[in-house]
C-alpha cells in the first residue's frame, strides 16, 4: 500500500470518547496485572488510531495549504486534539495509581509512567479553550507563511525557492534576494507580531491555569524534560558562549576572507565559496537514486528501511505553490510508516535533510515494535540525536552527490553545524526572556532578540537592512511559533552527534552498533538515559563540550579552506 492509499477516516470525539473510557473503566477494574494489561494494549491501539489520523491531516494539508478538504480537517483536529489528550492523560491518572504498576513497568518500560505523571501536571479540562486557540493561532502562523509569493528574477517564488538566490556568488543578487525575502516578513510585521502575541498571552494564561509561575516550567514539561531544568540549559548556553561561539566568529572571518569581502554582511552569510557553494550535482530523481544506494551499502537495516520508503512513496520532496516551509518527519503508526516531508531547493540542504530527516524515520522504523505511541519517538533533544547523528554517519557517500565538491561540503557541513549552536542557543535565550516577561510590547521583544543575537552572533551585520536590525529575523523561525523551547533540543543534540562523528572515524563498527541501538530504544528511556545507553556523554558537561570543540577547531583548522 502507498502513501496516497492510506485511508483517512475523520476520529469523531463523542464515538471516540465513549471506547476510551469504557476501556478505562476495564483499566482501572481489573483484577490482575495481565488483565490490566491486555486493556493498556487496546487503549493504546485506539491512541495510536486517533494520532494517525491527525498525521495524516497534517501531512496532507502541510503539501497543500489550499486543499479545502484537508483545511477543514486541519480546523477540526485543531480544535479536538485537545479533547483527545484529555481522554489520554485520563489513562494516564488511572495507569499512576494503578495497583499493579510496578508489574507494568516491567512490560511497558518506567519512563511511560514518568511521562505520564509529567501530561497529568501540564494539563486540565479547563485549559482545553486555551489550547485550541494556540492550535488556531499556529495554524495561522503556517498559512502566513507558506502564503509568501514574492516576484523576483521574472518568477513568483515562495520562501524556499528563493534558498538558491540568497546563496548568489553575485553579492548583488545576495543582497536583493535577501531584500526580497525579509520584505515578505516586513509587509506581514504586523501579523507575526499579532499571532506571536496572542500565542505567548495564551500559553501564560493555561501556565498561570495550571498553577505555574509562567510558562517556562510547563514548556519544559510538555516537551518531556524529567532529568533536566531551565537551569542546567541555562549552564549549556554559558559554555556554549566559552568555547564555541569564539570558533564560530573564527570561522565567519575565515568566510569573509574566503569569499573577498572586508565587510561582512548579514547577506554574506550563506555565500561560503568564490567556487560557488557545494550543491547536489543532480534533481530530486538523481539523488534519491544516490539515497537508495548509500543506505543499501551503509547496513542491511538502513537497506530494508530506504526500500519500504521508496516503494510506499513515503517522501513528498518538492517545493511548490502552497506548500509549507521547511523540512520534518511523522510517524503514521497505523500503518508502521514514517514519512519525510522537505522542500528541494537546489542547494546542500537537499541532502542534509534528507540525510536529517531519515535518521528521524530509521529511529521510528526500528521501534516500530513498540506498543505505546510515546516510545514511537523519543524526546526531542534524544530523536535530534538520530538526525544529526546520521547527517556524519553518511560521509563516505557523499562523493556520490557533490564529486569534486566533496571536500568543500564536509568543511562547510562542520563549520555550518557549528555556526548554527550559537544561533540555536539565541532562539532558546530569546524564549525564556520573553515567557518570563510575557506582557513585553512587540518592540520590546524585537529589541529582546536582537540583543541576544549581537551577544552569540556578534558578527551579524545588517547594513541598511533596518527592519531586520530592529530585530525580526526570528519571524521565520516556526519553532518559535509551534514548539516552545524545542530549539534549544538541537544544539544538545548537535554536541552529542559530533561525538558519533569522532567514533564513527574511530571504530565504525561499535559507533554504528551503539547508534542502532538507540534508535531500537525509541522513546523508552529518558535524555540521559539513552545517552548512557548509547555510551555517548552528557552535553550539560562543560568537558564534553570543551573536548568536542577542541576537535572539530583541529580538523577546520587543518583544511586550507581558501583551496577549496
Amino acid at each position: 500500500m502507498k502513501f496516497n492509499d492510506y485511508k483517512y477516516v475523520r476520529p469523531d470525539y463523542d464515538d471516540v470518547k465513549e471506547k476510551y473510557l469504557s476501556l478505562i473503566k476495564d483499566f482501572s477494574q481489573s483484577k490482575t496485572a495481565d488483565e490490566q494489561y491486555s486493556f493498556l494494549k487496546k487503549i493504546n491501539a485506539l491512541s495510536r488510531n486517533i494520532e494517525t489520523m491527525a498525521q495524516l491531516v497534517y501531512v496532507r494539508n502541510s503539501i497543500n495549504t489550499a486543499d479545502e478538504f484537508y483545511d477543514v480537517e486541519k480546523d477540526y483536529m485543531d480544535m479536538t486534539s485537545p479533547h483527545f489528550h484529555g481522554l489520554r492523560v485520563e489513562f494516564y491518572k488511572q495507569l499512576i495509581n494503578s495497583k499493579f504498576k510496578e508489574e507494568l513497568k516491567e512490560r511497558i518500560h518506567p519512563q511511560l509512567i514518568t511521562l505520564a505523571e509529567m501530561e497529568v501536571r501540564s494539563f486540565s479540562d479547563e485549559v482545553i479553550p486555551l489550547m485550541q486557540e494556540e492550535n488556531k493561532l499556529i495554524s495561522e502562523y503556517d498559512k502566513l507563511v507558506s502564503s509568501a509569493r514574492i516576484e523576483y528574477d521574472g518568477k513568483i517564488l515562495n520562501l524556499s525557492q528563493m534558498q538558491p538566490y540568497m546563496e548568489s556568488k553575485d553579492r548583488k543578487i545576495r543582497k536583493e534576494a535577501h531584500e526580497k525575502w525579509s520584505g515578505f516578513f516586513k509587509e506581514n510585521e504586523a501579523k507575526f507580531d499579532l499571532i506571536y502575541d496572542k500565542l505567548v498571552k495564551t500559553r501564560t494564561q493555561i501556565a498561570l491555569k495550571l498553577g505555574f509561575k509562567n510558562f517556562i516550567e510547563l514548556g519544559y514539561l510538555r516537551m518531556g524534560r524529567s532529568d533536566y531544568n531551565s537551569k542546567d540549559v541555562e549552564k549549556f548556553r554559558g559554555h556554549v558562549l566559552k568555547y564555541l561561539v569564539p570558533i564560530s566568529n573564527e570561522l565567519r572571518e575565515r568566510q569573509a576572507k574566503r569569499i573577498g569581502v572586508d565587510k561582512f554582511k548579514y547577506y554574506d552569510i550563506p555565500f561560503n565559496f568564490m567556487s560557488g557553494n557545494p550543491a547536489p550535482k543532480g534533481n530530486k530523481e538523481w539523488i534519491m537514486e544516490r539515497t537508495k544506494k548509500m543506505y543499501e551499502e551503509l547496513s542491511p537495516e538502513t537497506g530494508e528501511f530506504i526500500n519500504m520508503m521508496i516503494d510506499k512513496d513515503l517522501f513528498d520532496l518538492e517545493t511548490k505553490p502552497n506548500k509549507q516551509a521547511g523540512g520534518y518527519c511523522t510517524y503514521l503508526y497505523d500503518y508502521g510508516s514514517p514519512f519525510i516531508f522537505a522542500n528541494f531547493n537546489g542547494t546542500q540542504d537537499d541532502v542534509t535533510v534528507v540525510t536529517h530527516e531519515a535518521g528521524h524515520a530509521f529511529q521510528t522504523y526500528q521501534s516500530r515494535h513498540f506498543d505505546a505511541p510515546e516510545y514511537s519517538f523519543p524526546t526531542s533533544e534524544a530523536a535530534e540525536i538520530h538526525s544529526m547523528s546520521m547527517e556524519f554517519i553518511t560521509w563516505p557517500w557523499m562523493e556520490s552527490f557533490f564529486e569534486k565538491d566533496t571536500d568543500k561540503f564536509k568543511f562547510f557541513h562542520l563549520s555550518d553545524s557549528l555556526c548554527f549552536i550559537p544561533y540555536g542557543v539565541t532562539v532558546d535565550e530569546f524564549q525564556h526572556i520573553i515567557y518570563e516577561s510575557p506582557d513585553m510590547t512587540p518592540d520590546e521583544r524585537k529589541k529582546a532578540w536582537r540583543d541576544t543575537e549581537r551577544k552569540y552572533t556578534p558578527y551579524k551585520d545588517y547594513y541598511d537592512n533596518d527592519f531586520l536590525d530592529k530585530g525580526t529575523y526570528w519571524f521565520k523561525q516556526g519553532h518559535i511559533f509551534s514548539s516552545p523551547f524545542y530549539y534549544i533540543d538541537y544544539t544538545l543534540a548537535q554536541i552529542c552527534s559530533y561525538q558519533s562523528w569522532l567514533r564513527f572515524q574511530n571504530d565504525r563498527k561499535k559507533a554504528w552498533e551503539d547508534y542502532l541501538k538507540i534508535c531500537k530504544i525509541g522513546g523508552s528511556q529518558s535524555f540521559l538515559q539513552i545517552l548512557k545507553s548509547s555510551n555517548l556523554e552528557s552535553p550539560f558537561k562543560e568537558e564534553t563540550i570543551k573536548k568536542v570543540a577542541s576537535k572539530i577547531k583541529e580538523y577546520l583548522d587543518s583544511i586550507d579552506d581558501m583551496k577549496l
